[in-house]
């Protein structure tokens, strides 16, 4: 892939720019948040949009000339609607994160009650931690998943909210393995007269696809990110009923956010697009099949598995077991190393340090993209063993690096 206009313009630029490329067609992205786009959305994501402001809501702009604007969003949102199943959807949030802040604004007041997952336990920082704008903003509470089973406790939850009594309770996670009960949680939130919100960031995709179960027409609020297993424009959506898309309309622009990202909406279209064809559903299945086949690698290896498996994209790794000795920050970058990329992460009953935890996280969605089928990912978790085993033996990352680009040479991105 080649960037001639920048090139000329500016080298250290193409040179980064070029070198990411190589880096990707180079390595196993197996952070469970990444995936590869189409050369049609890079194409899209790179277009004239860009140049344009487009504040407000088709038909009703603050700015002339947006007749182009007008029509990619309009599809983003036809397809976004179609693809959940939904009454209304916001396109325009500029991640997931903003997207969690337009619910937030839109039905909760400064020091109102928010229950959700603690971030150890699978949690994100826009439920609720106190480094982010929710936990200085609002009252928080987290619940967490049993440390027996690594489940969810919905029976410890709605005892929680009893006490609590919430204003709005988080469902969606970053970091669990497992499906998520959306209308047992929706019977608690009713219970305790409190909002849902489903943030469905990492499994937008495979929602769509129907291998998750959907929490739309469940939860009050669906919010994701578009650009994780949906192979869209990067940045986020929010999913809701006619009753509530004024106010949330009115907490994404103006409350939140200025001029919409006009260039990323027109990814977000193509990629809904892409995702509206019947091969998406194939893609979705594969994601989760090769997840369960790399979480048997780990498992045959010796790994501990947070919840003993798992149903989604993802596998959550403890190694205070099987490797005690060695970091989640360790494993991250002895496998950086070796042509592995993907990240340490907290685990349930975290005794580390989160900036160097005892877990690692390994997703599937890029690697399935990549045309990876359930035999490669049972090879590339005895790939990422032998790497954890042996994270101070050059020899063995040098050969296990050497395995990784033979891998990737079977299976090119963008050449």
């Amino acid at each position: 892939m080649e960037y001639p206009e920048v090139r000329e313009t500016d080298p250290a630029v193409a040179d980064a720019l070029a070198g990411e490329v190589q880096r990707q067609e180079d390595t196993l992205a197996m952070i469970a948040s990444e995936n590869h786009v189409s050369e049609a959305v890079l194409e899209a994501q790179g277009s004239a949009l860009t140049n344009k402001y487009a504040e407000g809501y088709p038909g009703a702009r603050y700015y002339a000339g947006c007749e182009y604007a007008d029509a990619v969003e309009e599809l983003a949102i036809e397809r976004a609607e179609e693809l959940w199943g939904a009454e209304h959807v916001n396109v325009q949030p500029h991640s997931g994160t903003q997207a969690n802040m337009a619910v937030y604004l839109a039905v909760l007041d400064p020091g109102d009650r928010i229950l959700s997952l603690e971030l150890e336990h699978g949690g994100h920082l826009s439920h609720g931690h106190p480094a982010n704008f929710t936990g200085q903003l609002f009252e928080v509470e987290q619940y967490g998943v049993d440390p027996e089973t690594g489940y969810i406790d919905y029976e410890a939850l709605a005892e929680q909210a009893d006490e609590f009594d919430p204003d709005i309770i988080v469902s969606g996670y970053s970091a669990y393995p497992r499906e998520v009960e959306w209308e047992r949680i929706q019977t608690v939130a009713d219970a305790v007269d409190a909002y849902h919100l489903s943030d469905i960031a990492h499994i937008t995709g495979l929602v769509a696809a129907g291998v998750h179960d959907s929490p739309v027409g469940v939860a009050d609020f669906v919010t994701g990110s578009t650009h994780k297993t949906i192979r869209a424009g990067r940045g986020g959506i929010v999913i809701c009923d006619e009753e509530h898309a004024d106010d949330v309309d009115a907490a994404v622009f103006p409350g939140g956010q200025g001029g919409p990202l006009m260039h990323n909406i027109a990814g977000k279209a193509v990629g809904f697009g892409e995702a509206l064809e019947p091969e998406f559903e194939d893609y979705a299945q594969q994601v989760v099949a090769n997840a369960e086949a790399l979480a048997e690698s780990f498992a045959d290896n010796g790994f501990e598995i947070v919840s003993g498996g798992t149903d989604t994209h993802l596998v959550l790794v403890d190694l205070r077991e099987s490797h005690p000795d060695t970091s989640g920050g360790d494993a991250e970058e002895a496998l950086a190393d070796a042509g592995i990329v993907l990240n340490a992460n907290t685990v349930p009953g975290e005794t580390r340090s989160p900036f160097d935890p005892s877990g690692i996280r390994a997703g599937t969605p890029a690697l399935t993209t990549r045309g990876f089928d359930e035999a490669d990912c049972r090879e590339v978790g005895d790939l990422i063993h032998r790497v954890v085993d042996n994270v101070d033996d050059e020899s063995v990352i040098a050969a296990v690096r050497e395995r990784v680009g033979e891998l990737t040479d079977e299976n090119p991105l963008y050449r």
